[in-house]
């Protein structure tokens, strides 16, 4: 996949080209019913298949106040694009100059002049240009002057009617249902980040655990502790995650992801890996000592071990 990071940076001469234009927060199955469509587009009629999306949300800009955290970084958002076989991702600098384009503008701007656009599809929602003044109905207008056509994606609503949406996986996020989160996502909502030292308490009890930064990327679920998956230089390894400020030791950052990779010690620091959450086993619990803590955790070594359907390295060795 081509990246663009500005339109100046989009070659002359490129396309013709579909086109669809989103945020892409956590690049969901909502996301993808448009991609897959745009990719269907493009291939029918010869196209470039081409998106357009933003380094951050637009209300980081225009209102702040109301901004929710994003579900991946943009280097998570591009990699999660590059693997739908879109052709091409034109990522702007969402700021003050293009909130400001005229719809027009915009359009004959980025859409006309410099992707050569012949298709461009949106949702039913879409709005665009200064104040979101234009819609669906005058993106018709416009590619009937410009020569483009449109089509509207319908919303993808696997359950109650309700539609696919980066808010409902905040929301699910925030409750620690992250196999719910997965099925909306279509991938385990994951975690980026450099594996820094700790208090070495892991290894003291017994699990010695990768602990990412904090300045890791991706969305964090809520405090708890989670079977899933560490991901290191392409190798994946079975891991139980615990995510919280361990209440039952004083000084740990609220918001701390560790991992500890099951039957096997990795030497993991200064790595960067990625953590993926499958299912939560449990939430976060303050223990009165050190044995009760050791005897929860290795049950909940054992529930991950059950949930990602790994049998233990002792087992494995004498069935070989």
């Amino acid at each position: 996949m081509k990246v663009f990071h500005t339109v100046s940076e989009v070659p002359d001469g490129w396309g013709p080209s579909a086109v669809t234009i989103g945020k892409f927060d956590g690049v969901h199955t909502g996301h993808r019913a448009v991609i897959d469509r745009l990719r269907t587009v493009a291939a029918e009629r010869g196209l470039v298949s081409t998106i357009i999306t933003f380094d951050r949300n637009p209300l980081e800009v225009l209102a702040p106040e109301k901004c929710p955290p994003s579900l991946v970084s943009n280097a998570q958002k591009l990699d999660l694009l590059a693997s739908t076989g879109v052709d091409a991702t034109l990522m702007v600098a969402f700021d003050r100059a293009l909130a400001g384009l005229e719809p027009e503008e915009f359009v004959h701007r980025i859409l006309v002049d410099r992707l050569h656009a012949a298709a461009v599809l949106v949702g039913s929602d879409f709005r665009f240009g200064a104040r979101g003044a234009g819609d669906v109905a005058l993106l018709r207008r416009l590619g009937e002057t410009y020569g483009f056509a449109v089509e509207l994606i319908d919303d993808v609503r696997p359950e109650h009617g309700r539609r696919v949406s980066s808010t409902w996986i905040r929301e699910l996020l925030a409750d620690g249902d992250v196999a719910h989160a997965t099925q909306l996502l279509g991938a385990a909502p994951t975690v980026r980040g450099l594996v820094v030292h700790g208090a070495a308490r892991g290894r003291e009890l017994g699990f010695p655990t990768a602990n990412l930064s904090p300045e890791s990327e991706g969305l964090i679920p809520a405090d708890g502790v989670y079977a899933g998956w560490l991901t290191d230089a392409g190798e994946r390894y079975p891991a139980a995650i615990s995510v919280g400020n361990n209440p039952t030791f004083a000084g740990v950052p609220h918001k701390q992801v560790e991992a500890y990779v099951l039957d096997r010690e990795l030497d993991l620091y200064d790595h960067t890996v990625e953590v993926a959450f499958v299912e939560r086993i449990r939430g976060m619990v303050a223990y009165t000592g050190i044995e009760p803590l050791i005897a929860q955790i290795a049950a909940d070594v054992e529930q991950a071990r059950r949930i990602l359907g790994v049998v233990p390295a002792t087992d494995a060795d004498e069935r070989a």
